[in-house]
């Protein structure tokens, strides 16, 4: 299958999952770029700084998220209005997919979510980094039967937390979930700021910010 047909053979997944229209996808997309922008995660302080374990502002926000969306996607899934689509789980292209994906982003300072975000703000470094996703994405499918599969291993399987636990699986969920709103909470406030993010403060507030030791700026 040519990387095109694999392209169209998504959408077409997709579109027959009957998840809404285009236009309430376009909908929460825009209302998730606002969240992200709002927030300031999209920003390469943010991402950077919390691989150096100078700024809490993303992984406060990815424990939340991930939290709060594992009680209530499990339960959609339970009560039928959402359905799991499981990956099959082959360890050696976790590891090395999570090396390199870990890697990429400390160097960037970006995910996939924020990346599009920060392309659409004019960062240019960032069109760089996806046009190099896009190219890798193309070798990975074009060599992916000769080369990359056998790299990556033998898969064991699509395991799921309710093959695993069975009828515990609902307390484990939620007690997961509730375990990691409570991390989100509990994390310090630390941030790391440019020059751009104290430009826009007054001089009392910038005073104050840079006698607080929970934020480190960049000179």
């Amino acid at each position: 299958m040519s990387l095109f047909e694999r392209i169209m053979d998504m959408f077409q997944i997709v579109a027959n999952q009957g998840h809404g229209s285009i236009a309430v996808v376009f909908f929460i997309g825009i209302l998730f770029g606002g969240i992200i922008q709002y927030a300031r995660v999209d920003k390469f302080e943010k991402i950077a700084g919390f691989a150096m374990l100078k700024d809490t502002v993303v992984p406060k926000m990815l424990f939340l998220a991930i939290g709060i969306t594992s009680i209530g996607l499990f339960f959609e899934v339970q009560l039928g209005y959402a359905s799991f689509h499981i990956k099959p789980m082959i360890l050696s292209g976790l590891v090395i997919g999570g090396i390199l994906f870990g890697i990429s982003m400390a160097i960037m300072g970006k995910c996939p979510g924020t990346g599009p975000i920060s392309i659409a703000e004019g960062r240019i470094d960032v069109l760089v980094g996806a046009i190099g996703g896009i190219f890798g994405g193309y070798i990975f499918t074009k060599y992916y039967e000769s080369f990359f599969k056998p790299l990556m291993g033998d898969s064991y399987g699509k395991e799921t937390l309710l093959n695993t636990l069975g009828d515990h699986a609902s307390w484990f969920v939620f007690l997961f979930g509730i375990a990691l709103i409570i991390i989100a909470i509990i994390i310090p406030d630390i941030e790391l700021l440019d020059e751009a993010d104290l430009s826009k403060l007054t001089e009392e507030e910038r005073a104050e910010i840079e006698a607080n030791k929970k934020f480190e700026i960049i000179k």
